[in-house]
């Protein structure tokens, strides 16, 4: 069974991650991106990549810290506190974890680039409203010693920034992951803000040039590579949502303890104190499903399956629980613009449907579990 506390070294990344984020990105720092319109700090993000953030799942001899990832949950976890825009489980998690899964010299130099920084990705798979890689339509067709992609995604998240796209496409025999440059000739990016005030994008195809070498890993058999990266992700972000479900607890209980009604502080009302104590438990046990996920990540990875699908379920019913209790215990003010629990709201909303939502992960533990 996997170890379900931390080690000493997580507790210190984990304390460094939030003492940085504190100063570097409060909960206002968001409010501040939306009201420019943006929904990417490049500065905080090359202050990451200082930190060593982005390398968390870099071998070290490309420029990493290779710590595994229980640790990249760690700081996705510190990120969801105060809602961090950035394209970590886009790029550190997702894109990394597919790129050492190759393991040649170009994806050497690729995570290098990440580890360092210099560059960043999107996983452009979802094509209808619901997440479903097997139900891909867009075609990668033969062209010479290349092929030609056609076709339509959407819901990339991050996908009008970044700088590469990890596209999946079917070929003759199956599915195959391309990765090329997010400018190449025939792509075209129509950016989607989202609710939460991130990153999103339709991404049209039209006879796009692909070679050889933008195949990532063997034709027709994307999945190899992509299944490790997706369950990284769907980690990461359950992590992150689980991060979102305490930094929205943390707000709601400092509001019933200054609240007043009645010459008393609305956190003496025993029924908002069983509500609270509710959620607290939830958290609790939601925070050990996500770290033996990140455990049998690092672990036993070809059996990580279960572990990550209970994680994202689990995390997307404590968010949505966190964000409707801090909603309704802050009152009429919960629902204005004016005060942040809103934002804890949206991002649990997006993050829900991102990577599976509840059915979709509810379903992978039920047939694992025999039903």
């Amino acid at each position: 069974m996997a170890k379900l506390v931390h080690s000493e070294e997580e507790t210190m990344l984990a304390d460094s991650a939030r003492g940085f984020l504190d100063d570097a990105a409060p909960i206002g720092h968001l409010r501040t991106q939306r009201d420019a319109g943006k929904t990417h700090d490049a500065a905080l993000w090359t202050q990451m990549a200082e930190m060593g953030w982005t390398g968390i799942l870099i071998p070290e001899d490309a420029g990493g810290s290779d710590m595994g990832y229980a640790a990249a949950g760690i700081l996705a976890n510190e990120m969801g506190k105060t809602l961090v825009s950035s394209p970590f489980i886009s790029t550190a998690v997702m894109a990394a974890t597919a790129l050492r899964h190759v393991g040649d010299a170009r994806a050497k130099q690729a995570l290098t680039a990440i580890a360092e920084g210099k560059v960043t990705y999107a996983l452009a798979i979802d094509e209808g409203s619901k997440f479903n890689p097997d139900a891909t339509a867009l075609t990668a067709t033969p062209d010479g010693n290349g092929f030609r992609l056609n076709g339509s995604k959407t819901f990339v998240v991050d996908g009008a920034l970044a700088d590469r796209l990890l596209v999946l496409a079917r070929t003759e025999d199956g599915l195959t992951l391309f990765n090329i440059p997010a400018e190449r000739a025939g792509i075209d990016r129509k950016s989607q803000n989202m609710i939460d005030a991130r990153d999103s994008a339709r991404i049209d195809f039209e006879n796009v040039e692909a070679t050889g070498e933008d195949v990532l890993g063997q034709v027709d058999n994307a999945m190899t590579v992509l299944t490790p990266a997706l369950q990284a992700g769907q980690a990461a972000l359950s992590a992150e949502m689980t991060g979102l479900s305490a930094g929205a607890f943390g707000m709601t209980v400092e509001y019933l303890k200054e609240r007043k009604q009645f010459g008393m502080p609305i956190g003496a009302f025993q029924a908002l104190q069983h509500r609270a104590a509710h959620l607290w438990s939830e958290i609790e046990v939601t925070s050990s499903a996500i770290l033996n996920a990140g455990r049998m990540l690092d672990e036993d990875p070809k059996n990580a399956g279960l572990a990550v699908s209970l994680a994202k379920a689990r995390a997307t019913s404590t968010a949505k629980l966190a964000v409707i209790e801090g909603v309704q215990m802050h009152g009429g003010i919960g629902m204005t613009d004016a005060f942040d629990m809103g934002f804890y709201m949206k991002r649990a909303r997006v993050s829900a449907e991102w990577l599976g939502d509840y059915a979709y992960h509810a379903a992978i533990v039920a047939a694992h579990r025999g039903f």
